[in-house]
């Protein structure tokens, strides 16, 4: 099994897109998740990619992309205590209203 944890060093939020899928899970400040997913082969199962929305930066929000490469795109996100995280974590709920909003538009 491939394993891989995440980090937020940052003072605000940062949220993990779990990709091909688009899941978005977010971390506070400090707070550590722990990828994984099924791979076993030798190639390495995970792209990162850090980007940024200046809208998004200027709220204090940063965006990291996981990108399952091999193996089944349904990895498992966990907590440091192991608790299985699901998407939309922590998503605070003016972001839910305001993709909502974008959705009705």
């Amino acid at each position: 099994m491939a394993m891989m944890d995440i980090k937020n060093s940052g003072t605000g939020w940062l949220v993990m897109w779990l990709e091909p899928l688009g899941e978005d899970r977010w971390l506070k400040p400090g707070e550590k998740f722990r990828v994984q997913a099924d791979y076993t082969g030798t190639e390495s199962p995970f792209t990162v990619d850090h980007w940024t929305d200046p809208a998004d930066r200027a709220a204090g929000i940063e965006h990291m992309s996981v990108w399952i490469e091999y193996g089944d795109c349904y990895a498992k996100v966990t907590d440091e205590a192991g608790a299985v995280i699901e998407c939309g974590h922590q998503r605070p709920a003016a972001v839910d209203h305001e993709w909502a909003d974008a959705r009705a538009a």
